[in-house]
């Protein structure tokens, strides 16, 4: 297992303004600088920091040494980490002000932690204890430590050994987490505590979170901005888990009755579909304004007060239209609320100052305990045949929690709605082949000429051309037109290109060879079989790997520890599988694997679910492997931190590809999942 202690900065108001994972990426670039010239200088760090995502698109390299020439006069300058560090957050101030502030993101789930801000909103904390305290209030664990007050920084402190995130997950997604794989103590080590947080970041991964700057020491500090981040993340997809036509098709009531709106309504994000349906009965209730969001929009309250009377009528106070305070109006509002059942995510000070996360909460509780739409059989049953089967769902949602954990600017709420421009597709294209896209031939969303969004397409079907993909059938008009089968056989080879060259960067440092297939079998029959056991498979079809028990028998070849073997079943009867599969996964990710596989791709034996399982857990072997050789072989660096890996799901901030290198992250294997049956010939 990898060590648990990350980047130590001497100056801890320094350390403060990065996570682990930036730390990590900034001490990479810095010792690689260092290792090639000897020493690292001030004339350095241009060549160095214009190649950086946070930069390379606001200041040019000459633009960098100027401001640099301008805080040191001598260029030759030898400098240590900490200073590397005040100065990238120097630059970073610059870049800031050049773009004219951060830009907020629209929705909740793309918005990523930044070093910029550390505040925390009170408000939102309160909010989200009080929910944890009613959600897990008879957990067998947690029920010891609850309630929680949220007068104090209890949350951050449970939440330090990982169990709170844990269940919470489970909370907002049922069975994403095989809670025998949690470490549940009530002492634990740091490795067990580390094991906890890597379970949790691949599941928040692998259930549509972005935790791309958070890594596991950032959790084990209780970092509070941080935590308080994954949590609003982890809470709002409960809440807004039935904002799709799956389960609730009486939403196909807000479109018309044609399969072209209805492909629009599958493809927004939750928030938006809940801001549609608010609009839909405000303007039943003859409220003349446009919701457009959760903030600015219902400050006032008035939205809220149609929008419950047309709901809950039985409940309507008349004072609540004719009051002239907002705050007045609002705790109205929420006095409404609470009598339909609705639970207090917010306060009337949190509606009158347009609280974004707690509004959207408390439209969400609302939908939840009464949505006042149509049981007409005929329009629900319209959209159930609008909605896919159960593999191409298994597949979409493979593929949208796979791009989503590349960390690109965009964020996909439905694969094949959202790829449809071709930007996204061409996003990945250059974050698993970098270079590879021509961007000023490329046009960024929104698109008004239908024709550029085939230039789009046309250039991802040349690029995967290139790259040796099959596109003997492939158009980019047929992306446009969003086939299905075309799209799903792209992104499967898309995603296996990602798998053997991340395996190729750690395999060909010592031995140049290409990555196929069989070398993956013949690795994982090679480390089962060192172990002294006897189990070995012939191919990826091997209906014996349903049993799960020779991904058991390798996970417990690459780390001993990991499998406890009294939870695990023989395989022989559904359920037993069923238990099995469930366990391998959390397993998988308590270890360090970026996965988002089902147990149903493990017991109906897909073949590329089985390849990408397995070629995970090769990849953190190797790279495993490869960190202790080099945290045993390598001298100190002299510059005033440890650097040792910190497991983390995340990419590099720098957006540049770094897995090759040693220092890379552990689980950035962000390609095992299901997958389709289906190739372009």
């Amino acid at each position: 297992m990898s060590s648990y202690v990350g980047v130590l900065v001497s100056d801890q108001w320094l350390q403060s303004q990065f996570t682990q994972v930036e730390l990590r990426s900034l001490n990479s670039k810095f010792v690689s600088v260092k290792n090639q010239n000897g020493k690292v200088t001030v004339g350095d760090l241009p060549p160095l920091m214009v190649k950086m995502k946070a930069f390379s698109a606001l200041l040019t390299e000459d633009e960098i040494r100027q401001i640099l020439g301008e805080s040191y006069g001598d260029m030759s300058s030898e400098i240590d980490f900490e200073t590397f560090l005040r100065v990238y957050l120097n630059m970073q101030g610059q870049a800031t002000g050049k773009l004219g502030g951060p830009k907020n993101s629209s929705s909740f789930l793309k918005a990523s932690t930044t070093t910029l801000l550390h505040t925390i909103s009170e408000s939102e904390k309160a909010s989200y204890v009080t929910h944890i305290n009613i959600y897990l209030a008879d957990d067998p664990f947690l029920k010891q430590f609850l309630p929680l007050d949220p007068a104090t920084n209890d949350l951050f402190h449970l939440a330090k050994d990982g169990v709170l995130l844990c269940k919470l997950i489970n909370v907002a997604v049922p069975g994403t987490i095989d809670e025998r794989a949690i470490n549940t103590k009530r002492v634990l080590n740091p490795w067990e505590r580390n094991e906890n947080h890597t379970l949790c970041l691949n599941s928040a991964k692998a259930i549509g979170c972005t935790v791309v700057n958070i890594g596991t020491q950032d959790l084990v500090e209780g970092r509070p901005h941080l935590v308080l981040g994954l949590i609003s993340q982890i809470i709002k997809i409960q809440l807004l888990a039935d904002l799709n036509l799956k389960k609730t098709p009486q939403l196909v009531e807000l479109v018309e009755d044609s399969n072209a709106d209805v492909e629009e309504l599958l493809g927004l994000a939750p928030e938006k579909v809940l801001l549609k349906w608010m609009n839909f009965h405000l303007n039943k209730a003859g409220y003349e304004k446009t919701v457009a969001n959760f903030s600015s929009d219902v400050k006032d309250g008035k939205a809220y007060a149609y929008l419950l009377n047309v709901l809950a009528p039985e409940f309507c106070n008349p004072l609540t239209l004719d009051t002239k305070d907002p705050v007045e109006r609002a705790k109205l509002v929420l006095d409404h609320a609470e009598r339909m059942g609705c639970k207090r995510y917010l306060s009337p000070k949190d509606i009158t100052e347009g609280s974004t996360n707690l509004n959207l909460a408390f439209v969400a509780q609302i939908f939840h305990e009464r949505n006042g739409l149509s049981t007409d059989s005929k329009k629900i049953s319209f959209a159930e045949r609008m909605t896919d089967d159960v593999q191409i769902s298994r597949e979409e949602r493979c593929f949208r929690l796979w791009i989503n954990s590349l960390g690109i600017e965009s964020y996909v709420n439905n694969v094949f709605e959202d790829v449809r421009t071709g930007w996204i597709l061409l996003e990945v294209l250059d974050k698993v082949a970098p270079g590879s896209v021509n961007w000023k031939h490329a046009s960024k969303p929104p698109i008004k000429f239908p024709f550029r969004k085939v230039e789009n397409c046309n250039q991802v079907v040349k690029i995967g051309r290139q790259l040796k993909f099959s596109v003997v059938n492939l158009g980019g008009n047929d992306i446009v037109q969003g086939n299905k089968k075309l799209i799903v056989a792209f992104l499967w080879q898309l995603m296996r290109f990602n798998m053997l060259q991340l395996l190729k960067s750690l395999r060909s440092r010592s031995r140049g060879k290409e990555i196929t297939d069989a070398d993956i079998m013949n690795w994982a029959n090679r480390k089962v079989k060192s172990t002294g056991r006897s189990t070995q498979v012939e191919s990826y079809k091997d209906k014996s790997l349903s049993t799960g028990l020779f991904f058991l028998e390798l996970l417990s070849a690459v780390e001993p520890r990991v499998v406890n073997w009294n939870l695990v079943t023989k395989g022989e009867s559904d359920e037993e599988k069923r238990l099995n599969a469930t366990y391998i996964i959390s397993v998988a990710r308590k270890l360090g694997c970026s996965i988002f596989l089902l147990p149903e791709d493990i017991m109906e034996v897909n073949q590329k679910m089985i390849l990408t399982l397995t070629a995970s857990i090769m990849y953190w072997c190797l790279q495993h492997a490869a960190e202790e050789g080099e945290v045993a072989l390598s001298p100190a660096n002299g510059n005033g931190s440890t650097y040792t890996s910190d497991t983390s799901p995340a990419p590099s901030i720098s957006g540049e590809d770094e897995r090759s290198s040693l220092c890379g992250e552990i689980s950035s294997l962000t390609m095992d999942d299901a997958a389709s049956d289906i190739t372009v010939s």
